[in-house]
């Protein structure tokens, strides 16, 4: 009996002492230590998590750390937290480039040419007494891309009326190819004579560009490179992706603002010309947002020299600040809290939570309003990423994407690795 109450009191200390483990402050940095790490090489002290020997005096004492490698960090792949002399924790670290960007925060008009003709809708053509619309009774749906027409390649509605109309007169049917998802396919159409437009249609609505604004987000002065929006750019009509063909990015004037309110999402409205500030072109429509080359390097007049960039790990949950434009093309700096910062070893568009705080911003705008997507966040003076989406019940409030996934999909790597597997 002795035997079992004893065993029972160690185990109710053990059980204890395991419960309260947690809570000692070494115990802690212990657990706050993550496995993964991403630094740069000229932070390499201040940048790597911190784990405190409690015979030191000061809480914040970086612990001595060794490696499996060489002695500098661009070569290392792992290192050891060690205490008293013995590993503790290993950690695998990704060295990064110190890359330096020009924040954004510009107004952008964009031009975007589609891959082929994509197919928004269809309609009746009225010949006599039948209504029909040929393109659908042949089996062409919306959202589908017309590549080729008669094994002609299509970039422009222009080349696309012509074929019709001499198909038509001929009573000869036209050979569509078309690409559904990932798929191709063929389709023979022949267009029907509507009466009232005294002309023979297919009965599709198609459309081969689309045009809107938004925001810069950075620009990579050694390469000239950009990034902008921040998320994919989608046609209105299908709400599927754009695959572009090519595509514009010029300068824009914000003219007003449309202010946005609970289940209402505001708007910015400017001016630009696609034929007189052209300023770059588009290469790739992505779930982060527009990538190309700038003709022209940007300035930030906030800003004397390019900023460097911080890893997701890096960010703080707490003060920063937004890049945008609100009237003509004068960039802004606005206040803004990160409630929730995410971050994914693989790429994610949805990687922050943030909130506008700044009175001046919500007052003119209600909060996050189409056009600010793409605003560069700014945070102890590096860029962390840009604003993407705003919460439709909550104006005030969006989610913002990592820095490092634009950066990849704009073809800029940081680290070694990437840049080993990329060649």
């Amino acid at each position: 009996m002795k035997n079992q109450m004893t065993k029972y009191i160690v185990g109710s200390v053990l059980l204890l002492l395991i419960s309260l483990l947690p809570l000692f402050t070494p115990v802690q940095h212990y657990l706050s230590i993550p496995t993964h790490v991403k630094v740069f090489s000229s932070e390499a002290g201040s940048a790597l998590p911190v784990f405190s020997d409690t015979s030191q005096k000061e809480e914040n004492t970086i612990p001595a750390v060794s490696s499996l490698g060489s002695s500098t960090l661009q070569d290392k792949t792992s290192m050891y937290y060690e205490l008293a002399g013995l590993p503790i924790k290993k950690v695998d670290v990704t060295p990064l480039k110190d890359i330096r960007l020009v924040p954004g925060g510009q107004s952008v008009g964009v031009k975007l040419h589609t891959l082929g003709m994509l197919v928004v809708g269809h309609h009746l053509v009225k010949s006599g007494e039948t209504k029909a619309s040929p393109g659908e009774e042949a089996g062409i749906q919306v959202g589908d891309i017309i590549l080729e027409v008669n094994g002609k390649p299509l970039k422009a509605m222009k080349d696309l009326t012509p074929l019709v109309s001499e198909s038509g007169e001929n009573n000869e049917p036209l050979t569509f190819k078309i690409k559904r998802k990932q798929q191709t396919y063929e389709k023979t159409v022949t267009p029907g004579f509507d009466d009232k437009e005294k002309e023979y249609q297919l009965g599709l609505y198609i459309r081969d560009s689309a045009a809107g604004i938004g925001t810069m987000t950075f620009y990579h002065p050694d390469s000239q490179k950009y990034g902008a929006l921040g998320h994919v750019i989608s046609d209105m009509d299908t709400k599927q992706p754009i695959e572009i063909h090519d595509g514009t990015i010029v300068r824009s004037n914000v003219t007003s603002i449309e202010k946005g309110s609970q289940g209402i999402p505001g708007e910015k409205r400017a001016d630009f010309s696609m034929n007189e500030d052209k300023i770059g072109n588009i290469t790739k429509n992505s779930p982060f947002g527009i990538f190309g080359e700038l003709e022209d390097k940007i300035t930030n007049d906030l800003y004397e020299k390019p900023l460097s960039i911080a890893p997701a790990e890096q960010i703080k949950e707490g003060p920063a600040q937004i890049l945008t434009v609100l009237d003509g093309e004068k960039v802004q700096p606005f206040d803004i809290e990160i409630i929730t910062n995410m971050p994914k070893d693989s790429p994610v568009t949805k990687g922050m939570i943030i909130k506008i705080t700044d009175p001046e911003l919500l007052d003119k705008t209600g909060g996050i309003v189409q056009g600010m997507s793409g605003s560069p966040i700014i945070q102890n003076n590096k860029i962390v990423g840009a604003v993407t989406h705003v919460f439709v019940n909550d104006p005030t409030s969006g989610y913002g994407v990592h820095i490092e996934w634009m950066l990849k999909e704009a073809g800029i790597e940081l680290s070694k690795q990437q840049q080993q597997k990329a060649s």
